[in-house]
């Protein structure tokens, strides 16, 4: 019977999120009050499209049905094992740092710059200062030699045609990277959503 109510209502608010001019805000809304109707408090912070997958993260407040001792022992539990993860990105950030290194200089080069563009296309104004630059990109450990090529290529504008002629090596290493950097600002606008899209389908 529940199924019978829900599948409608779904299929509804696809449409709905298809004809939508503004889909992601949408989608958003659509989450956090679908969540709400089960008594999860939740606030999405990151949507971004994947290939054939749409990639959401959550912030989750305690259900209202929950017991609260049962809530601390989930927070509890999901501490200890946030070290174990913690270790797990660290080997990736090393990974993309060692696989930098083993590029040519053309891969470098174009790896930089791509890197250059979603920076500049995220600023909505035309200056850019690379300290407080330096400083968003410190949470992604990013090996120096990278920092030095970004910061060079920063200074002259990065043309869009950059995605035309993607390196699939260099879009493969790079996009776990670019996405991360185009949600700094905790959104994705529209010239940022082209560049992922274009990495994704290099790598294909």
């Amino acid at each position: 019977m529940l199924s019978q109510i829900v599948r409608p209502l779904v299929q509804t608010q696809i449409r709905l999120l298809a004809n939508s001019q503004a889909t992601r805000a949408t989608l958003v809304d659509t989450i956090a009050r679908w969540l709400g109707y089960l008594g999860v408090q939740a606030i999405v912070t990151q949507l971004s499209p994947k290939a054939e997958r749409i990639h959401v993260c959550l912030t989750v407040a305690k259900p209202d049905s929950c017991d609260t001792k049962d809530w601390q022992q989930i927070i509890k539990n999901l501490q200890v094992s946030e070290i174990d993860t913690r270790r797990s990105c660290s080997k990736i950030d090393s990974l993309t740092n060692e696989n930098y290194c083993h590029m040519n200089d053309g891969q470098q080069l174009q790896l930089s710059r791509l890197l250059a563009y979603l920076i500049q296309v995220g600023v909505p104004s035309d200056k850019i200062d690379w300290y407080e630059v330096e400083a968003q990109l410190s949470s992604l450990k990013l090996d120096q030699s990278i920092l030095i090529s970004i910061r060079s290529a920063l200074k002259v504008p990065q043309s869009p045609e950059l995605l035309k002629e993607l390196d699939p090596d260099v879009a493969a290493n790079v996009f776990p990277i670019a996405v991360r950097i185009a949600w700094l600002d905790q959104e994705i606008n529209h010239h940022e959503n082209n560049a992922l899209i274009a990495l994704l389908a290099a790598m294909k």
